[in-house]
C-alpha cells in the first residue's frame, strides 16, 4: 500500500491506486486526496447528482460536478445540497 499525505487525514494514508481524474487535476488528485477521501467525494457526488438531476455526460453538468468537487477536495467547503437530510 503506497501512503501519501492527504490535504484533510494527514499522513500516512492510504493513496488512490489509480489517477480517479484526466489530467493534471487527476494527478493532483491522486498525490493530495487520500482513498478514503476520494470515496467520501463519490458518495458526495452520487447525492448531488440525484438532488439536482445532473447527467455527467452533459458538459455543463461535468463542469458544475467538477466546480463542486474542487471545492469540496481542495477548499474544504460543504457542499451538501440544500435541503438534504439522511435519513
Amino acid at each position: 500500500m503506497t501512503t501519501i499525505t492527504c490535504l484533510k487525514y494527514g499522513a500516512d494514508q492510504e493513496q488512490i491506486p489509480y489517477r480517479p481524474y484526466p489530467g493534471d487535476l487527476g494527478e493532483k488528485i491522486k498525490n493530495t486526496i487520500s482513498l478514503k477521501f476520494w470515496q467520501e467525494w463519490l458518495a458526495l457526488q452520487t447525492m448531488i447528482i440525484n438532488e439536482n438531476h445532473l447527467s455527467p455526460i452533459e458538459p455543463e453538468h461535468r463542469k458544475i460536478l467538477e466546480e463542486k468537487m474542487h471545492a469540496f477536495l481542495f477548499e474544504g467547503e460543504d457542499i451538501t445540497p440544500e435541503g438534504y437530510s439522511e435519513g
